[in-house]
């Protein structure tokens, strides 16, 4: 029987969770041996975009994002649904279009409408009470109970670490599967976040290269007691560094001979792809005679 998300989770060993924005990336990341993959809003902002974190993602654009991964792989997508999009009723409308496009989990946070990244200055939250609120909708509105809810608090930054605990608190009274505290500045902030909620809920963790968060490794954060930890945008950071030595030694040289070894070349991508997979799979419906 195929083992659910929640049930993953609740194993000991942590969740390590590949960052995608699309579905080529969410496939590589398949078949690099990902249990999980992680839908980063950031990384749809920035390869959709070009542009930064702050607020610009739709929901609708979000939800074409997850239709188009999950056509393609058969992993457990965690969402990043910011906030909801809106208030309550924005809440649950936007669980149930992401589960209907095949999201397993979706992470909700208490920033104001325009959000923006969780490692940028200059947050605003929404009231500890509203976002419980959108909590309890967002838990009313899934159609099963292994869809998750992870409630993230953005507080530290705004409010102090204290306060984000308290708000973390209210969450998990409200039904959140999973909890995220957002950007702890310090190995202390980890670890009093893990001692305060160790054993009663899945503990969440975001490591972001230049990040406000120091970075570890996923046994260091599985030894204090996280569950799950998602990489989310050092694909697009990677990609970005290639894409731009790439074109600069093409413009500088007039052909890609001497990026070759970096690169696929087109049999390389389509055996990624499976291109004589899926031809093969064509000819099973090619019409003839009976």
């Amino acid at each position: 029987m195929k083992t659910t998300l929640k049930q993953r989770l609740a194993e000991d060993r942590i969740l390590v969770a590949p960052g995608v924005y699309d579905a080529l990336s969410a496939l590589i990341a398949e078949q690099a041996g990902a249990e999980a993959v992680y839908l980063s809003g950031a990384s749809i902002a920035y390869t959709r975009f070009g542009r930064s974190d702050i607020g610009l993602v739709s929901m609708s654009e979000v939800a074409d994002t997850v239709a188009v991964v999950r056509d393609r792989i058969h992993l457990p997508i965690v969402v990043d649904a910011d906030n909801g999009f809106g208030n309550a009723l924005n809440v649950q409308r936007t669980v149930r279009v992401f589960e209907r496009m095949g999201a397993n989990a979706l992470q909700l946070e208490d920033q104001t409408m325009p959000k923006r990244c969780g490692h940028l200055d200059g947050k605003q939250l929404i009231s500890s009470s509203e976002m419980a609120g959108k909590i309890r909708a967002a838990c009313d509105a899934r159609a099963s109970e292994d869809t998750l809810i992870i409630g993230r608090t953005d507080a530290i930054a705004v409010e102090g670490f204290s306060s984000a605990l308290d708000r973390a608190e209210a969450y998990l009274e409200a039904g959140a599967d999973l909890l995220f505290i957002e950007a702890p500045q310090s190995v202390e902030e980890l670890d009093t976040i893990c001692s305060r909620f160790r054993g009663r809920v899945p503990l969440m963790a975001n490591m972001v290269e230049g990040g406000k968060t120091p970075i570890m490794n996923a046994q260091d954060l599985q030894d204090r007691g996280f569950s799950f930890v998602i990489f989310p945008g050092g694909v697009v950071r990677a990609v970005a560094a290639t894409a731009r030595d790439y074109y600069a030694n093409l413009l500088a040289n007039g052909s890609n001979e001497a990026f070759r070894a970096r690169m696929f070349d087109f049999a390389g991508l389509n055996d990624v792809i499976g291109t004589r997979e899926l031809l093969e799979s064509a000819k099973t419906y090619d019409g003839g005679d009976a």
